[in-house]
């Protein structure tokens, strides 16, 4: 009997795709766990969010941190995810060899409105199985931001994170990695202009 199975990729391999010009970077393509994953077209509420949060926090971190928009992650589940938004530490010159992996990153961000149910499950599991502390959700359907810190793996395998902090717009939160770092949430969660 003849099983189908999908074609699983390591890094390398996808590296491999993007030298040899099969994955551009228009493409809009992540790996994650091995397999090629089309990204969802950004609306504009979500790109406006992600403009606002970087230069807040931009101007919140200066130089202390590198703040990454939508470049990818290295991860050892042969997954190279591009979230929203990455805190790592260092200088960005410490990544010309290599994308951050998880024990360089302080923080991770989705921005979500039409991936919710994505970013807090499959993202969520992907991240705590990484082993990255601290991952937040700007969920912009119901304006509010979802923190999530200590990942851990139950006893049925399955990874997830024991805390889940619910913020919002209101309120102001610390950055992880930073005592002195606060973030207002107000300036984040994009209003229209009448």
């Amino acid at each position: 009997m003849n099983i189908v199975t999908p074609k699983r990729f390591t890094i390398d391999e996808y590296h491999q795709l993007i030298n040899l010009g099969f994955l551009k970077e228009g493409d809009r393509i992540e790996l994650i766990r091995g397999e090629l994953m089309q990204m969802v077209a950004k609306g504009t509420p979500h790109t406006v969010c992600g403009s606002i949060l970087c230069r807040q926090l931009d101007r919140i971190l200066g130089d202390r941190a590198v703040i990454r928009s939508q470049d990818p992650i290295t991860l050892s589940n042969q997954s190279e995810p591009e979230p929203d938004i990455v805190i790592a530490e260092g200088t960005d010159e410490d990544y010309l060899a290599h994308h951050p992996y998880a024990e360089d990153i302080l923080l991770v961000i989705e921005i979500s409105d039409s991936t919710l149910i994505y970013d807090q499950t499959k993202k969520l599991e992907l991240y705590a199985e990484a082993g990255i502390s601290h991952y937040w959700i700007v969920n912009l359907n119901i304006s509010q931001l979802e923190c999530y810190s200590q990942p851990y793996q139950n006893a049925q395998g399955e990874f997830n994170y024991l805390s889940k902090l619910i913020s919002l717009p209101h309120q102001s939160v610390a950055i992880p990695g930073f005592a002195d770092a606060v973030l207002n949430l107000r300036r984040i969660f994009p209003t229209r202009n009448r």
